[in-house]
């Protein structure tokens, strides 16, 4: 302890030395005069007063050598504007302030002193919450100005996706001033103010509750957006829980006022419970925290060791920041302040006192240096531009039986989000419980009612004369009821039950509520404006003039509107109408199918088949004969080969087909009546003079006046009789040459009369039918999703049967019995199997040809230029050549072989036979032709006489050569019978028989 001490007396010694110096500065100061009004009278404007007391002590235990020193004035304005304007008085005129912190708590008081300070060049800096009206000497260290505070609060709608808000504000300038920032805001989350009202800030219990029934029972949002004094809040949530409207459903949103608000007692956190409010974000620091334990601290010994002291709020923070000596000692150094001095007022020679109030000599440099003038405060950065600070985030709190909770965060960059991360994104807010709820329910109502003031929907519904498939309604003799009933009803019966809560409503006739027996379609959608009925269930169309007063739901039936008109038949005429059936590239393709498919008989039997040979133009009649004649199944040919007989198969198949199509479209074409519409262009009835038809009350009256028809020659109908009486007598006979109406309306009446109408024309674009609602209701789009989900189910097609019957059960659009002709597109799926089938056996045969005669044409010798083409020629020659191992020639081979009496004529007829084949080869061959006419001879020969002859190892060219220059005389005779020589060693060509 002897060793610590002279330590502990060295550091007494010092501070005392310390503080001797202080004190001597503290007393060479300049002192600086600092008016403070508050509400002394609240625990909030006691609480600020600390607060600022321990900013001015920090500042000057920071800045020890200070050359001023501020003095703080303090003043209580009691809540009470007129107060708060004396006490504002009092320090300009006696206590001569340079400057005044204001902590006021209403609106009316914060613009009262803002425009005295703003009179007497004296700056005043404001840090509550309260809107008010920007002055040139008004320095708002709150940051909550109408604009910033619109952001947020459109963030939390946009959050839950609510669509329309009610705004109840202050009846001041700034408090309406919020209105269009927050319209702008909500606009761009898709959003928009449905109602507004302004509230007086001395309004009775009496006044309240008029403003909060109004409200209700103007619209049917259930959001609000409170933007008033907190004081007067507190009293409008009372009067809200009184009369119901903090209840379930109901949403309650509002401003920093009420965000920041401090010291609540627990009347008014019960009367707040579930408001969800925004406030300036306070970022943690060290530097907060210390303050948060000394302020507490100095509460609990002001106050006799109180307990339960809050912890300080943002708005006590920024009290603090106010009241810095870097937002007023040291900002009054900067200036230049060496005392006060205000000159007297110019040419005022009132008796009020205001009048009498001077001008601040240093008030304009004290501003600047107020504007100038940057920190770190405890409630985040302390920097003045524009007038006021910048807030570079909001919380968002959720009022709780405990108190004020945080919720979310919002920022320009990110938005709404649940925490601030150090990337600032985030999406969404924590668990939200609204007004009604229990502390675990987190339901999120869905912000709107059905009916303003809670009682059942009145849906208008048409009183029509006629198409009672979409709305019939008419009086029960039995019950002495009126009965509504339809296709429109059951659909909107049905989305209605599809919501997941239950909506009460109640049908009445357009005549029972606007007054009269009938009306158009434009009066009936005018009722919902006219706040005369809640909704419109019926055959309403959807258009764009409408859609400016209404809303619509999506659409539920057919869309687009055309015209209706009588047919006339039409019979088949026309000297080639039998071409009509198949289309010109079908009768191209079948004409190639049938070419194509003789010839490849034809090559396949040619060498085997006596019937497919002869002269070049009997061989061709061949072709085109066996192919065509398959027709009628009448080919006198008879095939020999497989291949052949397996094409046939394949052939006969597709001529069968083929046949029997065109047959049965040519019938359907001479027998079946054609009925074509009259008219179908519009433009020939507007030329022509001819009258049209249009629905009673229909919009499409408007739009025939559009395409230039005169108004003389348009005749109402309403029913579907009436359609077709009119369209029977014609435009000469009183009646009209067209029927105009919409889409749904014509499929009704072509289901009705089937024969004799249809539809033509182009169909013209439209939207539909649907159901028509207030201008912003929320429920256009609920019922809407239910539309959707009924189309994709199966309800809506019963619906659907149930008025208008089994789809295409009378025809549809109509009579139309014109038959088309068949195209190649019908029989493309034939051809192809017709030609791959012939192909595969062409290829086949030849491969199998030249497989047999290999050792024929490797015999032939290479060549080039004119012998290549000698060389093919030889080739055609070798494969017209008769095949004497077919079944028939060797047949024949064995009849001509065998002893006749009558040899020498047979030998006659043979030669004739030769001739002839010689005769057609060289019309076949040109050049070289007594080539072919040897081979010829050669082929009729027998086995022996060509195993003699014709085997002599001679190249086949060779000898193809020599018997083209060798003279037909050479020829031995050929003798009457053969004697086959026994020994077969060399053969010698053995003479044939004359």
């Amino acid at each position: 302890m002897g060793t610590r001490f002279p330590s502990a007396a060295a550091s007494l010694v010092a501070l005392w030395v310390l503080g001797a110096l202080v004190g001597h500065r503290a007393a060479a100061a300049e002192p600086v005069r600092v008016g403070v009004i508050l509400d002394l009278a609240s625990v909030a404007g006691r609480r600020w007063r600390t607060s600022i007391r321990m900013a001015v002590e920090d500042y000057y235990a920071v800045h020890a050598n200070s050359t001023t020193r501020v003095e703080l004035r303090f003043r209580d304005s009691s809540g009470d504007a007129v107060a708060a304007v004396s006490a504002a008085v009092d320090l300009i005129k006696n206590a001569q302030v340079q400057a005044i912190i204001h902590g006021a708590q209403t609106a009316a008081e914060a613009e009262f002193v803002a425009h005295i300070g703003g009179r007497a060049h004296v700056p005043v800096l404001s840090f509550s919450a309260v809107p008010a009206a920007p002055t040139p000497f008004s320095v708002r260290a709150s940051a909550d100005d109408d604009s910033s505070q619109a952001a947020p609060v459109a963030g939390v709608l946009g959050n839950f996706r609510w669509r329309a808000a009610v705004l109840l504000h202050e009846d001041s300038p700034s408090g309406a001033a919020i209105a269009p920032a927050l319209a702008d805001a909500l606009r761009g989350v898709g959003a928009s103010v449905a109602h507004r009202a302004a509230v007086p800030a001395g309004a009775s219990d009496d006044r309240l509750d008029a403003v909060l029934y109004r409200v209700s029972a103007a619209t049917t949002t259930r959001v609000f957006v409170v933007h008033m004094s907190l004081t007067l809040a507190l009293r409008l949530f009372r009067r809200a829980v009184t009369a119901g409207m903090m209840s379930e459903g109901y949403v309650w949103i509002a401003t920093a006022a009420v965000g920041e608000a401090d010291a609540l007692s627990p009347e008014d956190i019960d009367a707040m419970r579930g408001v969800v409010a925004v406030r300036r974000y306070a970022p943690p620091t060290r530097q907060a925290a210390d303050f948060a334990k000394r302020f507490t601290a100095r509460l609990q010994r002001d106050n006799d060791g109180a307990r339960d002291i809050p912890v300080p709020t943002v708005s006590t923070l920024r009290a603090y920041d106010a009241a810095w000596a870097a937002a007023a000692a040291a900002a009054v150094e900067e200036a230049g302040i060496s005392g006060s001095a205000f000159e007297p007022p110019e040419g005022s020679t009132g008796p009020t006192e205001l009048d009498q109030l001077g001008v601040s000599a240093t008030g304009e440099k004290l501003l600047k240096a107020l504007r100038d003038t940057a920190f770190d405060g405890l409630a985040g950065k302390f920097r003045v531009l524009d007038g006021k600070l910048q807030a570079p985030a909001y919380e968002i709190v959720n009022f709780a039986a405990e108190g004020p909770r945080t919720v979310g965060l919002w920022t320009r960059k990110s938005g709404i989000s649940p925490e601030l991360d150090n990337d600032g994104s985030g999406e969404g807010l924590k668990d939200v419980v609204f007004p009604g709820l229990e502390q675990s329910d987190i339901r999120v109502p869905k912000g709107w009612a059905f009916s303003p003031a809670g009682q059942e929907l009145v849906i208008a519904v048409p009183v029509k004369h006629g198409f009672w498939e979409f709305v019939q309604v008419y009086n029960d003799t039995t019950t002495n009821r009126t009965v509504i009933s339809g296709y429109c009803i059951d659909v909107f019966d049905a989305a209605i039950k599809a919501l997941p809560y239950p909506v009460y409503y109640r049908y009445e006739p357009f005549y029972g509520i606007g007054g009269g027996n009938s009306g158009s379609y434009e009066q009936l959608v005018d009722l919902v404006p006219g706040q005369k009925a809640d909704a419109v269930v019926g055959d309403v169309a959807i258009t764009g003039s409408r859609m400016a007063e209404v809303d619509f739901t999506m659409p539920f039936t057919e869309s687009g509107w055309s015209m209706v008109v009588a047919v006339q038949s039409q019979t088949a005429t026309g000297m080639f109408f039998f071409l009509k059936p198949l289309t010109p590239a079908l009768w191209l393709a079948s004409l190639a199918a049938f070419i194509f498919t003789g010839f490849v008989i034809w090559v396949i039997e040619h060498r085997i088949n006596p019937e497919f040979r002869g002269t070049p133009l009997q061989q061709f009649g061949i072709i085109f004969h066996f192919a065509f004649s398959t027709l009628v199944f009448a080919h006198r040919e008879n095939v020999e080969s497989n291949l052949s007989k397996f094409l046939m198969v394949i052939w006969v198949f597709a001529v069968l087909i083929l046949t029997s199509s065109y047959t049965a479209s040519l019938t359907s074409m001479l027998t079946v009546q054609k009925l074509n519409p009259s008219v179908t262009d519009v433009n020939y009835l507007i030329n022509n003079g001819d009258y049209v038809g249009y629905q009673e009350g229909s919009f499409v009256a408007g739009e025939l006046l559009k395409m230039n028809f005169d108004q003389s020659k348009l005749r109402s109908y309403r029913t579907p009789a009436e359609y077709a009486d009119a369209l029977s007598r014609g435009s000469d006979n009183g009646g009209v040459a067209a029927v105009f109406d919409e889409v749904p309306y014509l499929k009704i009446f072509l289901s009705q009369y089937c024969d004799g109408y249809t539809m033509a024309g182009p169909v013209y674009k439209g939207t539909g039918f649907g159901f028509v609602f207030p201008k912003g209701s929320p429920m256009a789009p609920e019922v809407s999703r239910a539309i959707v989900g009924l189309t994709e189910g199966y309800d809506m097609g019963l619906i659907e049967r149930k008025w208008f019957g089994a789809p295409g059960a009378c025809g549809g659009d109509g009579v139309d019995a014109s038959t088309a002709s068949l195209t190649l597109w019908n029989f493309s799926g034939l051809f192809l199997i017709t030609a791959v089938a012939s192909s595969i056996v062409l290829i086949v045969y030849l491969a199998t040809f030249v497989y047999r005669e290999r050792h024929e044409l490797r015999a032939a010798e290479p060549g080039s230029g004119s012998v290549s083409l000698k060389r093919f020629r030889a080739w055609l020659q070798h494969y017209d050549r008769k095949d004497m191992t077919a079944p028939h020639f060797k047949q024949q081979f064995w009849s001509d072989s065998s002893p006749s009496t009558n040899g020498s004529s047979h030998g006659k007829k043979r030669e004739r036979a030769e001739q002839e084949e010689a005769t057609a080869m060289r019309d076949f061959g040109g050049p070289g032709a007594s080539s072919l006419s040897d081979h010829s001879r050669m082929d009729s020969a027998s086995p022996l006489e060509r195993k003699g002859s014709g085997e002599l190892r001679t190249p086949f060219e060779q000898r193809i050569g020599e018997g083209a220059t060798e003279k037909r005389a050479s020829t031995p005779e050929r003798k009457p019978s053969l004697k086959v020589p026994q020994n077969t060693e060399g053969r010698k060509k053995l003479p044939l028989s004359p």
